[in-house]
Parts: structure tokens; C-alpha cells; sequence
């Protein structure tokens, strides 16, 4: 089917310059009303500083929490596939205690607010689970090379607790969203694919293997790519725990600087970036599956 193309109308130039006028009356009205003095030249510092001590330039107080950010919703999305996957598969089997274990986990977890779950997470399971696995012993005795490669991978040793409690939380949180999703791909599937898979001789396993995932996969990529963003997100929800992401870290520096607006304007831009930068690789994974499963 022909693609339709795109004209530029009078009505979009109007609405277009209706947009600018609005905003140049918005900033102006900021610019001659609010009582604030813009102190942009400080903000370098807190992106990139210089370490005397190690006679290099590291990461500022942003950054840093930029990189939280990146590595939390990496591990939360690769943690809360495998939980979805898991599950969706769960839901679309014959048996009933799977199917029922998969539509409470959803049921319950989607109708709980994420904050309410995350104190949940932080006060009783995550800190009896990490007490009783010894995970704080365990990240204590390890060499100097694991500890350099976990701050590396995640955060230093000593914030690791709060982490691994923010990690689980958003992944089971996500997972529940990407069960649905996992799901509905599989049943959108059409009877016939399966039917015929069955009269060549492939066994559920085969055929869910060799049939319908691969299908599946090109239907589920596009709604959990939007899952993926919602993950980026949804980490700002974890400073009320302390882990030090990109909005703990402005919220720590508008407390001691008074940078209100530069701050606030820099994470979002940040966050912009981050979330526009993954739509368009998703997109572009998108077409590639479009091109290769129709």
C-alpha cells in the first residue's frame, strides 16, 4: 500500500507560528516577572569537574547520576524481560497453576502504586532478602577487581543494598507490563500458524520455538520499546530510597546550591536525550524485524 505524503498546509504555518509566538511571550513574561538570578556558568562544575587529587577530569554530580540512571534501567530492563517472558509464557499455557500464578503476579502488581511498592520492596522484602542471602557480607569480601568491576557495572559497594532493592522493585514492577505485552503477542498469532506446525510434526516446544516466537517477536518490539521508556522513567521514582540517579542528584544540588531552573532544565534535557536516543534505535529495530518477518 502506497505511503500518503505529507503537505505543508496555511493551517500548519499558522499553528506553527501561533507555537512561537506563545513561546516567546512565555519566556518574555518570565524574563520581565520572576525575581531569579540564572547562574548557568556554575553548572559545568557539576557535570564535569577537575580531580586534582587524580590530576584528571571525572564526572560531576550530575553525571554521576546520569550514569545511575543508564545502569539501572539497563539492568531493570534486561531483569524485567526475563520476568516477563517468563510469565507471558506462564499465561499462555495450558496448565492452570501456571496460567494462575502469571495473571496474580500481573493482576496484583499493576494494581499497586510503583511508590507504594517500592517502600514495600525497600523496608520488608528487599532487606530481609538481602539480610538473609548475605549479600552485604558477600559484597564486603570481595576482591579489589570485583569491587572496581561492580562499581563499573552498577554503583560502589557501599550503595549497593539500596540498588539491588531499586532494581528489584522496578523489575518486577516492569515485568508485569512486559507479561501483558509478551502475551498478547503470542495469542495474536494466528490459529493456522499453529495448526500447521502441528500437522508437520513439531512438538509444542518446536512449535512455540520455530513458529510462533519468532512471529511474535516482531508484534512485541514495538509496544516494549514504550515499556523500555517508561523503565528510563520511572528510575526517578527510586530517589525516595536514596539511590543516587540523575533526580536524587538534582534534588541534592537545588538543596545546596538554589539552582532551581538551571537544574531542572539540565535533568530534563538529559532525560530527554536519554529517551529519544533509545525511541530511535527501537525504531530502527522495529523496521529491521518489519523487513525480515513481514
Amino acid at each position: 500500500m502506497p505511503s500518503k505524503r505529507t503537505r505543508f498546509t496555511t493551517l500548519d504555518a499558522v499553528l506553527i507560528l501561533a507555537i512561537v509566538a506563545f513561546a516567546a511571550i512565555f519566556l518574555w513574561r518570565v524574563h520581565a516577572t520572576l525575581d531569579y538570578q540564572w547562574r548557568w556558568h556554575l553548572l559545568a562544575n557539576y557535570l564535569l569537574r577537575w580531580d586534582e587529587a587524580a590530576g584528571r577530569w571525572v564526572p560531576g554530580l550530575i553525571t554521576q547520576g546520569l550514569l545511575t540512571t543508564i545502569r539501572l534501567s539497563i539492568w531493570t530492563m534486561l531483569l524485567a524481560t526475563v520476568i516477563g517472558v517468563i510469565m507471558g509464557l506462564a499465561r499462555c499455557g495450558k496448565s492452570l497453576f501456571p496460567r494462575m500464578v502469571g495473571w496474580t503476579y500481573v493482576e496484583v502488581v499493576r494494581n499497586i502504586p510503583p511508590l507504594v511498592l517500592i517502600f514495600i520492596f525497600y523496608f520488608f522484602l528487599a532487606d530481609q532478602l538481602i539480610t538473609l542471602l548475605g549479600v552485604e557480607v558477600m559484597l564486603r569480601n570481595l576482591p579489589d577487581w570485583g569491587k572496581e568491576l561492580l562499581t563499573w557495572m552498577a554503583v560502589p559497594v557501599d550503595r549497593m543494598p539500596n540498588f539491588l532493592a531499586a532494581l528489584l522493585t522496578l523489575a518486577v514492577y516492569q515485568g508485569a507490563y512486559i507479561t501483558e505485552h509478551v502475551r498478547s503477542g503470542i495469542q495474536s498469532i494466528e490459529r493456522g500458524q499453529r495448526e500447521a506446525a502441528y500437522a508437520l510434526g513439531l512438538s509444542p516446544w518446536q512449535q512455540m520455538r520455530h513458529v510462533i516466537l519468532p512471529q511474535a517477536v516482531s508484534r512485541i518490539v514495538p509496544p516494549l520499546s514504550g515499556q523500555f521508556i517508561a523503565t528510563i522513567k520511572d528510575t526517578a521514582i527510586v530517589s525516595v530510597i536514596s539511590v543516587q540517579e540523575l533526580t536524587f542528584q538534582g534534588l541534592e544540588l537545588m538543596a545546596s546550591t538554589y539552582m532551581t531552573f538551571e537544574i531542572m532544565i539540565t535533568i530534563t534535557v538529559l532525560y530527554l536525550l536519554l529517551t529519544l536516543t533509545f525511541s530511535t534505535l527501537a525504531g530502527r529495530v522495529e523496521r529491521r524485524l518489519r523487513r525480515a518477518y513481514g
